[in-house]
Order: C-alpha cells, then sequence, then structure tokens
C-alpha cells in the first residue's frame, strides 16, 4: 500500500488498467485453451469411433466370421474377455496401458506414453462368442501441437493486448489528467501573486470541470474574505485614530492644566469618554470577531429572552440621554417554552443596539415602538420602530455593512463607529436569522430580527 501511495495517479490508473486487463485476458486465455482442447479430443474422438465402427458391426452381424485385418494405418485392436487379443494393430506402448478387462460401456482415454500422445475408444461388443472389446487409437499429436500453437499464440496475443492497455490506459489518463496539471499551474500563479482571475473550467461538463467551478467560487469567496478584513482593518485603524489623537490632546491638556483642578477634572473626564469610546469600539470589533469562529450551537428560551429584552429597555431608560422621549414595548408569546440558537447575552447587544439607534434617530417627545412576538412556525420576530426622519434610501442597501454610516440627519443609525447594526446582522444570521431595516410610509424606520426555532 505505501509503494502505491508513492505512484502518480497517473502510474496507479495505468497499474490499475494492467491487472484488470490481465485477469480478463487470462481468464479468457484459459477458457480459449480449455475449448480448443475439449474440441482436438473430440476430433480425434470421432476418428478413432470411425475406425472402430467397421470391427464393432462384423463382431455384431458376423460372429462366426474371423474379423478383417486392419488397414496399414488403422490402429485397431480386438480383445476376448477370454481368448486375448483377436486383431491387433496397436502400438507396443499403447497396448500395454490399456486395461485387461473388458469394459461394461463405452470409454474414452487420452493416453501420454513415452513415444505418443494418443487418443484411445474402447467399444464392448457381445455375441454368442462371448464378450469383446474393440479398441481404436489415432495419433493426438497433431492436435496437440495444434494445442501448442494455439497457447503460444494466447501468450503473445495477451501480452500484446496487455501492453496496448498499458499505453492506451497511459495515454488517456495524460489527456484526462491535463486539466489539472493546467488548474495546478494557475493555482500556483494565482498564490505567488503573478496572476489573477480564475482556475480553467473546462469545454466538457464533466468532474473537473465540476470541481473547477467549485474552486473558483471558494477562490471568490477567500478573495472576498480577504478584501472584507482588508477594508476591515484599514476602517478599524481610522475609526481609532481619531479618539486615540483626541485622547492624547485631552491628556495633554490635562497636563498643562494640573495646577487647575476644574479645568484638570474636565480634560480627565473627557479623557475618560475617549476612551470608553476606544473600549466599546475595541469591544465592538472582537465580537464580530468572534461570530466567525466555530463553535457549539447555543439553545435559549423565550422567556430567558423575554427577561433579557426587558433590561435591555430598562438599561435604556436608565441611561438617560432621551430626553423626553419613551420606550413603548409589546410581548406576544405563544410558544414561551421555544428555544433559539443564541446565546442571552447576545440578543441583549441586539436589543441594546436597535433600541439605542431608534432613540437617536427620532425627536423630543417622540416614542420609540418595541415588539417581540412569534408567528405560526414559532419563529420570533424583534421589531423595533422609530419616529425619525427616516433612514436615506442610498444608504439602506450598506446600512447592515460595517464601517458604514447614514449621513448626518440619520448619524446615530450605526452609533458612532458604524459597527452597531453589523453586529446586529452577524448575530442574527449566526443563529439562522435576518435582520432587516427600512422606512415607513409616514415617516421613521423599522429594525426587525428574525431567529427561527429550533
Amino acid at each position: 500500500m505505501r509503494f502505491l501511495r508513492r505512484l502518480s495517479i497517473r502510474a496507479r490508473i495505468t497499474l490499475g488498467s494492467l491487472l484488470v486487463g490481465a485477469v480478463v485476458l487470462t481468464g479468457v486465455a484459459v477458457v480459449l485453451h480449455v475449448q480448443i482442447e475439449r474440441a482436438t479430443l473430440a476430433t480425434d474422438q470421432s476418428l478413432a469411433s470411425g475406425d472402430a465402427a467397421p470391427f464393432v458391426s462384423d463382431l455384431r452381424h458376423n460372429p462366426d466370421e474371423p474379423p478383417d485385418r486392419p488397414a496399414e494405418d488403422v490402429l485397431v485392436g480386438i480383445r476376448s474377455s477370454t481368448t486375448g487379443w483377436v486383431v491387433d494393430s496397436l502400438p507396443r506402448d499403447v497396448r500395454a496401458v490399456l486395461p485387461s478387462s473388458v469394459p461394461d460401456e463405452g470409454v474414452t482415454l487420452r493416453l501420454h506414453t513415452d513415444r505418443r500422445v494418443a487418443t484411445v475408444v474402447g467399444i464392448p461388443v457381445r455375441n454368442h462368442d462371448g464378450s469383446f472389446v474393440v479398441w481404436a487409437a489415432h495419433d493426438g499429436r497433431a492436435g496437440q501441437e495444434t494445442v501448442s500453437r494455439v497457447d503460444r499464440s494466447l501468450v503473445i496475443g495477451t501480452v500484446l493486448a496487455l501492453a496496448a492497455f498499458a499505453a492506451a490506459a497511459w495515454l488517456l489518463s495524460t489527456l484526462a489528467l491535463r486539466p489539472v496539471a493546467r488548474m495546478r499551474r494557475t493555482a500556483e500563479a494565482l498564490s505567488s501573486g503573478t496572476a489573477e482571475g480564475h482556475l480553467p473550467v473546462g469545454t466538457s461538463d464533466d468532474e473537473l470541470a465540476a470541481l473547477a467551478r467549485t474552486l473558483n467560487s471558494f477562490i471568490d469567496r477567500q478573495r472576498e474574505n480577504a478584501e472584507r478584513e482588508r477594508r476591515m482593518v484599514s476602517d478599524a485603524s481610522h475609526e481609532l485614530r481619531t479618539p486615540l489623537a483626541a485622547l492624547t490632546a485631552r491628556l495633554e491638556l490635562a497636563h498643562g492644566a494640573s495646577g487647575d483642578a476644574v479645568a484638570l477634572e474636565r480634560e480627565l473626564d473627557a479623557a475618560e469618554a475617549d476612551a470608553a469610546r476606544l473600549v466599546a469600539l475595541a469591544n465592538t470589533l472582537l465580537e464580530l470577531s468572534r461570530l466567525d469562529e466555530a463553535g457549539p450551537v447555543p439553545s435559549t428560551a423565550t422567556a430567558e429572552l423575554v427577561t433579557e429584552l426587558m433590561g435591555s429597555i430598562d438599561r435604556a431608560r436608565a441611561l438617560g440621554g432621551t430626553g423626553s422621549r419613551d420606550i413603548d414595548f409589546t410581548v406576544g408569546l405563544d410558544a414561551p417554552d421555544e428555544r433559539y440558537a443564541l446565546e442571552p447575552a447576545a440578543f441583549a447587544r441586539i436589543v441594546d443596539n436597535l433600541v439605542a439607534n431608534a432613540i437617536a434617530a427620532g425627536e423630543d417627545g417622540g416614542v420609540v415602538r418595541v415588539a417581540l412576538a412569534q408567528d405560526g412556525a414559532h419563529d420570533l420576530e424583534l421589531r423595533v420602530v422609530d419616529d425619525g426622519p427616516g433612514v436615506p434610501e442610498t444608504f439602506l442597501p450598506q446600512a447592515f455593512d460595517r464601517f458604514t454610516r447614514a449621513d448626518s440627519a440619520r448619524r446615530a443609525v450605526l452609533g458612532g463607529s458604524g459597527l452597531g447594526l453589523a453586529l446586529v446582522r452577524g448575530i442574527a444570521e449566526r443563529a439562522g436569522g435576518t435582520a432587516t431595516l427600512e422606512n415607513l410610509p409616514g415617516g421613521g424606520a423599522v429594525a426587525v430580527v428574525r431567529l427561527p426555532a429550533r
């Protein structure tokens, strides 16, 4: 097995073809050999029986007359059970190996002596004079030579056929694997950066073409992931640079105001706010990166998610900054024991982000409406509606992308860093659900998160 593993696919295909061809051709050769040998034996038996027929007939119909003497080239012997040989033209070496008794029925013998190979037919005859056996021999050297020549031809033909099999298998495997060689060279060029594009797809709709299409799809996904990661790193660097610069400036001002306690406290508070923004941004980035990691699928009951919803609304109310805006919520659940594939803390992050965006988007005196319900299939739907001016239509297609923001009129849709809705969508999709954002006909926007039941 280790030897086969070291061989190339082409060599293994050729070797396998040789083995299969050898088994098939050997079986055919054996069958032909047996058939030809049986045919020569049947021919010799027929000739010997023909030589014995006149003597058998003479013994049966003319028992009182002595049998005629065989012709010179006819090998026949008549033996009586009592008096011995009546007629004898058999070769001595053949006669010596014949049985001395009279058989009960006709027999055919294939005799191999030092001098010859002979087919001998024995036919018993009984009349009023006693029991006789007529032995007729036919030289089998011609048939044996025929079988030998056929065997030699079969051996030579088998060897030539195996050579043809090997050459054909090598050629066909080379042609079949040529697209693989092209794909390998192209893949090497793509990995080294000296080429762009995709792996070549053959004109035939075969397994290799399907493999090439699958690999091209994989390459496209990898390129998209690499581009997304590159863009994320670039955007993250840009986002981190601004609060870091502000934090540095605040610390410099705090250092300059070391003699003024009020100014120092003001600058330190501002620096603390910048540091908190950095921490929040880093935590959000960490949560987004963890969404791509494979792990066990969580399972949370509906009641736990309701508890997290209430906690998120309480936090939003307690944080202040909502002015005269109110938060109204409704919960309608038909299957409180149903379970969903996300952690309670992850669901809380969804509610926190959507409620914070809705609060920031509305006007003073407005109401943020939150609804949690189940449909007929027990899928969970969270709706967060604000009464603000709505989202620009050009921004809706990219609202859930990372580091994207609406214009200044809707600057809080993605929070300060442009990662809030991206985190919402990532959590929802990891749980097998969806997240959407739409404008309402009468103004405002609605964010909808749907989570399928497990």
